[in-house]
């Protein structure tokens, strides 16, 4: 294999990847970087970045991240502070730096292993529905059964995927083809019982609830009618299919609960509990010290002086933009916001499909990264990141950026007696 064709299977195994067991994304990232640099090409790639609107939020990140280390105290957590949050960066320039042939790679691993799953899920409920025996892989144990940070990433993952096909059922529906939009639109709905049942996941359903609409408001802004109709459509579905179910009134319901706990001063283990004393006491630290923060890696010995005992061994704040703030002052929250919202900002320039399938997936990013650490935790950003950061690789395309994602063979020609005869010498 040449050397300039090493990224593309590196980007596919990526792709393959992301609903694995951690270890697996960080070999497939590291093999994805060993191959951009063994590839070649390096003045074109660093050509695409320099030019990248993502390019100088992503060094004022950087950057900052090192005045501070350089500047704060350094604690037993700086090392790995440090290397998740220059991770970050590397991701998304990794995603950045990819031709839009080596992205199409990319997505083309992740949407064949989304689907692959979504089958083997599937088959598994299935299988228990008549009370046979299927045998689950450990590396398929995240993907079927709610199992800590790695199957909240894979419910996002799903989420994204759920995003992608509501959009092209809507495209497809603006198009009067209503053959193709309903497939799209039974495959958002597998993913909505996936992320409520398979894999509860009150962040994954609150972003399919919010991108869904936005994508409708970037479909149709400059309609204002077809826009207030579609919305008032998707509201009613949303109120009597969705939010009338029990189990996510049940989610949610419990998290109000214990919300109003956490306020009268009870302490849990409960997810919206442990948020709300980590948003709390994280917004303290960023107010007593709002220019440089703590210092990287900071976060954690002042969560072990302020938070209480009980959640005393959790060693991020469930928000990226806190555990910035926290860490790197104001200017490193704002450093991070910025990536993120130029993202957003990008994919709503464009105002096509392929726009509407980044913004779809930088929203859920977003989103993600506000309700838990998307990004901080590798478990979630090694995948999220990578794939949030493709589609927006393939949306900065002209064109047809999704061109030749399911490859076709090229027809042989029919022999034909009036095909014009090689000459003879």
């Amino acid at each position: 294999m040449q050397r300039s064709q090493l990224v593309r299977p590196a980007a596919m195994f990526w792709g393959l990847t992301v609903f694995m067991p951690v270890g697996v994304p960080y070999l497939a990232a590291l093999l994805m970087l060993a191959a951009l640099l063994a590839a070649g090409g390096w003045r074109e790639r660093v050509q695409r970045l320099r030019s990248n609107p993502m390019w100088w939020p992503v060094v004022a990140y950087v950057v900052w991240t090192l005045v501070v280390l350089a500047l704060e105290p350094q604690y037993p957590q700086t090392p790995s502070n440090l290397a998740h949050g220059l991770r970050i960066a590397a991701t998304v320039l990794m995603a950045l730096a990819l031709t839009r042939d080596e992205a199409i790679w990319a997505l083309r691993g992740f949407l064949l292993m989304a689907l692959f799953n979504i089958v083997l899920i599937a088959m598994f409920w299935v299988a228990v529905a008549l009370k046979m025996y299927f045998p689950v892989l450990e590396v398929w144990r995240g993907v079927i059964f709610l199992i800590g940070n790695k199957s909240i990433s894979n419910a996002l993952l799903f989420t994204i995927l759920g995003a992608t096909a509501a959009v092209f059922g809507l495209q497809a529906l603006s198009e009067h083809r209503p053959l193709r939009a309903l497939p799209a639109f039974a495959l958002t709905l597998a993913v909505i019982v996936i992320i409520t049942f398979s894999l509860p996941s009150r962040t994954s359903l609150l972003a399919l609830l919010l991108v869904i609409p936005a994508a409708c408001v970037h479909q149709w802004r400059g309609r204002l009618k077809v826009l207030a109709l579609a919305l008032i459509a998707g509201g009613a579905i949303v109120a009597v299919g969705l939010w009338n179910s029990p189990a996510v009134q049940q989610k949610f319901e419990l998290g109000v609960q214990e919300l109003e706990q956490a306020q009268a001063g009870a302490v849990s283990e409960g997810s919206w509990v442990v948020r709300y004393y980590m948003y709390r006491d994280t917004g303290r630290m960023i107010l007593d010290r709002p220019f440089t923060g703590w210092g990287i890696g900071g976060w954690t010995e002042q969560w072990h002086l302020r938070g209480p005992k009980l959640l005393a061994d959790y060693n991020m704040p469930h928000n990226d933009f806190l555990w910035m703030g926290s860490q790197a002052g104001i200017p490193g929250a704002l450093t991070l916001l910025a990536i993120m919202l130029t993202g957003v900002w990008v994919a709503w320039r464009r105002d096509d499909l392929y726009g509407r399938y980044a913004f779809a997936a930088q929203l859920i990013a977003l989103i993600a990264t506000n309700a838990n650490s998307a990004l901080r935790d590798a478990q979630i950003g090694l995948s999220l990141l990578w794939m949030s950061t493709i589609y927006l690789r393939l949306a900065q395309e002209p064109g047809d950026s999704w061109r030749g994602l399911v490859p076709r063979r090229r027809a042989e020609p029919a022999f034909s007696g009036d095909a014009p005869q090689p000459r003879r010498p």
